[in-house]
């Protein structure tokens, strides 16, 4: 018998003589006092009056609730009381004015909720937050444990700002495509960026490193280090509470609540990991909200439309990935939840940028500059409002998101020589919304000719 790791325990109302029980709590005590694996629980016999065992007790080798925890939890709150929430933005037309879609008592009210005001800059910001929360309050994140986390954008940015402040490591794994700006944020954090040549070995790099640093701690026998593994595919629905604590469609119905119309017909987002959309629609239908529905965008190269659509859960994108950065994946995430959309848009790469152009020059040289996501939103927002006004349906909200800082893709989706070289035909799209924005209809638009981006839309970025 190796009595290193071996852990005597006593039959449940057995009696033994006193001598015996001496004898076994003694060996119990050496037992305990051997090195042992970091993951198994110590474990002892309760011994009653008279030597009657009472039962086994098995003790976590880590203080799950340790005074460290107990301080990361307050360094989160107090982060939480220095912003209240991000501003709710009606749009309006380029004088001002209201847009011809929302004039009179027919019309319909658009809003936009600039998530981009975060201190970490991006909507992703409320998910880092709850994915921290959930790891401290299920005790598997601890005091110098490295987080390592399957993102090369928004919500990398997001954990690092988070890990910085509660003194933990961080390594997001990215692909070889990832911009240089997004790592560069990412590290301007503390954060590490390990690189693999495609998405697809993403998961399995994270398992990799998560093994290696667990092993390396394990084998230092500290009680403290070690890695844990975000993975916000798989937990953003878990731990983002859908009922209301510090949550984005609490806040969405909060702001209207003074509004000409304050229950929104229609909220708008995209899916990324699919965390928000599942946690507005659960939201929904838990304070039966039944006056507004739930559109989820998608862009091209990605699967949650074909899953919505069919059902099937096992889609995988043969090639590619989304282009539209933020959203849209190569295969279904764990955290999206179809049952809970009343409805999907799957919205063209080039009308997104389009949005995402008329959005900037829409909001100012002092305004947000969105990113592509945002542009996804929009445009979804834009067929519904049409189809809306084509069947008589006013008198209405909508509200959907603007996601991140556009300053992040100044090199990409804001530089006309990358617009031409990757092929998007922007030029079109941009003309159909401004005339829509005028007009109040939307044009239907044959395929798009060549490229070519209208005049007004140009404002240098350097000029913001």
């Amino acid at each position: 018998m190796n009595t290193s790791y071996e852990v005597f325990l006593f039959s449940l109302g057995r009696k033994i003589s006193s001598k015996g029980a001496r004898a076994r709590v003694q060996t119990q005590e050496r037992v305990r006092n051997q090195p042992r694996p970091r993951s198994l629980h110590r474990s002892r016999n309760l011994l009653g009056r008279g030597g009657i065992c009472s039962g086994s007790v098995a003790i976590s080798p880590h203080e799950i609730r340790s005074e460290w925890v107990q301080n990361a939890f307050k360094t989160i709150y107090r982060l939480d009381q220095r912003e209240s929430t991000t501003p709710m933005l009606q749009l309006q037309d380029f004088h001002g004015g209201t847009p011809s879609f929302s004039k009179g008592d027919n019309g319909i009210d658009l809003y936009i909720k600039n998530e981009a005001a975060h201190l970490s800059g991006s909507l992703k910001h409320r998910l880092a937050r709850s994915l921290f929360i959930y790891a401290l309050a299920t005790g598997k994140l601890r005091e110098k444990m490295t987080v390592v986390e399957a993102s090369s954008g928004s919500t990398a940015i997001s954990e690092a700002w988070f890990a910085r402040r509660l003194g933990l490591k961080y390594i997001s794994v990215v692909a070889a495509n990832t911009s240089h700006d997004k790592i560069e944020a990412i590290e301007s954090l503390g954060g590490q960026c390990v690189v693999v040549d495609s998405t697809s070995k993403i998961y399995d790099k994270c398992d990799e490193i998560v093994k290696y640093l667990n092993g390396k701690a394990q084998q230092s026998g500290e009680d403290v280090g070690g890695a844990y593994y975000m993975d916000q595919f798989t937990n953003a629905e878990a731990a983002t509470d859908w009922r209301g604590n510090n949550n984005l469609a609490t806040e969405i119905f909060q702001q209207l609540e003074k509004e000409r119309f304050p229950e929104p017909s229609w909220i708008v987002v995209g899916a990324g990991t699919g965390g928000t959309a599942t946690t507005i629609g659960r939201y929904l239908g838990y304070h039966q909200r039944l006056d507004t529905r739930l559109c989820v965008v998608d862009p091209e190269d990605s699967v949650f439309f074909d899953c919505y659509t069919t059902g099937d859960r096992t889609v995988r994108l043969s090639s590619g990935s989304s282009k539209i950065e933020g959203i849209g994946r190569p295969r279904v995430e764990p955290s999206f939840r179809p049952e809970v959309i009343d409805r999907m848009h799957r919205v063209p790469d080039s009308a997104s940028l389009a949005a995402m152009h008329f959005l900037r020059k829409l909001l100012g040289p002092t305004g947000q500059v969105p990113g592509a996501s945002t542009g996804t939103n929009l445009y979804g927002s834009i067929l519904l409002i049409d189809e809306m006004r084509r069947q008589g349906k006013g008198a209405a909200s909508l509200v959907t998101l603007l996601c991140d800082d556009g300053r992040r893709y100044e090199d990409t989706y804001y530089n006309n020589a990358w617009l031409e070289k990757e092929g998007f035909e922007i030029g079109p799209y941009l003309d159909q919304i401004k005339e829509f924005w005028e007009s109040g209809i939307l044009r239907k638009l044959e395929s798009p000719r060549s490229y070519s981006t209208p005049s007004w839309a140009h404002i240098p970025l350097s000029s913001l």
